[in-house]
Order: C-alpha cells, then structure tokens, then sequence
C-alpha cells in the first residue's frame, strides 16, 4: 500500500513538473541576456540577469496599448456577460413558462457550436453596422460564445439557492426586485465571481475571433498584438515574446490570487441543489 502511494506521488509530480517546466522556461529566458539565448548546450540559469527585453517591450513596441485594449476587452465583455447570465439564470429557475427547459437546452446547444461558425456571419454583421475594427465588435462576439455557458454555470448555481430565502422576503414586504438584490444576489456571489472569473480568462486569451474581426493596432488585444509585432516570416523575436508571455500571464496570476477563495466556494454551491 505504501508503495502504491510512493508511486502515486512520483507520477503526480511528475506530471506537475513536465506542466510547470515551460513555465519556467518562459520566465528564465525572458530575463536571459540575447548572447545566452542560443548558447549550446543552453544553461538552466542566466549566468547574468536582464530586464532589457521588459524595457525593450514597454518603450520600443505598442504593448501597453494591446494591454490596454485586452484589459477594456475582457472587462466589458465580463460585466456584460455576467449581467445577461445572471437575470437570464433567475428567468430560467424561478419562473415557470412554455418552454422553459428547452430554451435552456438550447443555450447549451449553442454553446456546443465550434465558435468558428459563428466568425463569417458575424463579420458581416459587424460590418453592417459599421462596427468592424473596433474594441466594441469584439465585446460583442465574445459575448456570443462566452454567454451560453455563463448562463448555464449561472443555471447550477442558481438552483442551489434556496427557494425559500426569496419566499419569506416578499412574505416580509419586500418587492421581487427587491428580494433578488438582497437575497438572491448575495447567496449568488461565489458563483458570480466563479463565472467571471472564467469569462475574464476566456475574454483574455481569446485569439481567433481577434484575428477575423479586428486588423488595425488601435484596437487589436494582446493575443493578436504581440502575435503580429515579434513574429514574422523570417524571424521571432524570443526573448521579446518571452518578456510579452510573462506579462500577460501577470493579470491572470493576480485575479487567481484575489478571487481563490471564492473560486473554491463557487464550485462547492454550484454542486449543492436545494
């Protein structure tokens, strides 16, 4: 038995590592100066450590502003999505109507669809509407396949709130808006914070659609910037791409950091039904 477990923990670390390692990687040859970044054999560790490509990115490229475009991006996109998911959520489990279950079969439905055949109809929308090349247009599409899934996570959680909590508020004179803002939405809010959390990563490390939909600087996100500023035909700028992975990664680190917990209490209300 013993062995067993010994076992186990060495596959699992194993696994750990093999994952991590390109990780670490990324962080050591973003600060490797350009002649170690080719040496043979290459060294584990810089012998000299160099923030020269962090600089570089910042002050010779247009970094901060795709940062700034995914940081809009993925915010707008979040807030409207979590806005539609969680009212449509509420519809979906506390009233009673024609056809209820199967409209929320069909929003998973939607979600099912590769993402790539919603891309040519809704570029010629976009264009349509003169909204083509515009941070707006992407908000808009990214709320076409992050929504369907948000709305059904939101579905679960709202399901594990009790019925009852929302009874006795309107029993106690409160109106259904009311009983929603102060009952519903608090018992809700690790379930929020899990969805946007999800929808905030989706929103962030989005590329196809960015590609398709967006083609000027001035509002191209970080996926497609930094794709189309250090990588050409003919040569890639590594230790530039590096610096660039580092740094997307550092929101998405951060947002982990601050929302763990409640990332662990939205899973464990999610499951609960009642």
């Amino acid at each position: 038995m013993k062995l067993r477990s010994v076992l186990f923990n060495l596959m699992a670390w194993s696994i750990v590592l093999m994952v991590a390692f390109p990780l670490f990687w990324m962080v050591v040859t973003s600060v490797k100066p350009q002649s170690e970044l080719f040496r043979r054999p290459p060294t584990m560790l810089p012998e000299s450590w160099t923030l020269e490509h962090y600089w570089g990115l910042l002050s010779d490229t247009n970094f901060l502003r795709y940062f700034t475009n995914s940081v809009i991006l993925s915010t707008s996109t979040t807030l409207v999505v979590i806005t539609i998911a969680t009212v449509g959520a509420y519809s979906l489990v506390r009233f009673r109507y024609r056809g209820r279950e199967s409209l929320a079969f069909l929003v998973l439905f939607t979600y099912l669809l590769p993402s790539v055949v919603l891309i040519l109809p809704l570029y010629l929308l976009l264009v349509q509407l003169g909204l083509s090349n515009t941070i707006l247009s992407l908000v808009i599409a990214y709320t076409t396949f992050a929504l369907p899934y948000a709305l059904w996570l939101l579905r679960s959680f709202m399901e594990g709130v009790p019925e009852d909590l929302e009874s006795a508020a309107l029993v106690d004179g409160a109106s259904r808006l009311g009983a929603f803002k102060d009952v519903i939405l608090p018992q809700l809010l690790p379930g929020i914070i899990s969805t946007a959390l999800f929808t905030f990563i989706l929103s962030w490390n989005e590329y196809l659609y960015a590609l398709v939909l967006v083609n000027s600087d001035s509002a191209r996100p970080l996926t497609t910037g930094v794709m189309n500023m250090l990588i050409s035909s003919f040569n890639i700028e590594w230790s530039l791409l590096m610096a660039a992975s580092v740094m997307m990664s550092v929101p998405l680190i951060i947002v982990f950091a601050f929302l763990q917990s409640y990332l662990t209490r939205g899973f464990g209300a999610g499951s609960v039904k009642g």
